[in-house]
């Protein structure tokens, strides 16, 4: 059998959300780099294969020795709370479903300013744009490009050319 090859960055991408998805799918992803250090890997080798950084591995492995496999699940993640309640993320997630202009904003399309823009005027938090392109992910959506409207196009002509 021929090796599988993807060329494509969003595929792969998309394969590592999925391995992070949930706090069980989390959990094997860690079970497996320890199985793999056990039998023989180095923690840089099980980090290329797996897709982490090596001093992540180095952390599973010593939270395995010192709790066994209850230290390989999901932990209190520390870092900044979250600007926005559960009830907030709600709300965008039901806003993004729909077009930005049912909510006064130009566009066809969501993108991180407009969701920036909407988050602002609805609740008064500023966030970045590179936030609110992470907060797309984390809810379950995909960047989509608009296609380019060419302004001044011949319409006779995109027709005859369509048809060939």
């Amino acid at each position: 059998m021929k090796p599988l090859t993807i060329n494509d960055p969003d595929i792969i991408l998309g394969l590592q959300d999925e391995i992070r998805r949930s706090e069980e799918s989390r959990y094997d992803h860690r079970l497996h780099g320890v199985l793999l250090v056990a039998q023989g890997m180095t923690c840089p080798e099980v980090a290329r294969l797996l897709g982490d950084a090596p001093r992540s591995v180095q952390y599973w492995l010593k939270r395995f020795e010192q709790d066994g496999l209850a230290g390989l699940s999901e932990q209190e993640r520390s870092g900044r709370p979250s600007s926005l309640s559960e009830k907030q993320l709600a709300v965008i997630d039901r806003a993004l479903r729909k077009a930005p202009v049912a909510y006064g904003l130009s566009g066809n399309l969501w993108d991180g300013k407009t969701l920036s823009t909407f988050i602002e005027e609805r609740y008064g938090i500023s966030l970045g744009v590179r936030q609110c392109q992470r907060l797309f992910r984390q809810l379950g959506f995909r960047l989509r490009k608009p296609r380019p409207a060419i302004a001044l196009a011949d319409a006779e002509l995109q027709k005859r050319h369509k048809k060939n």
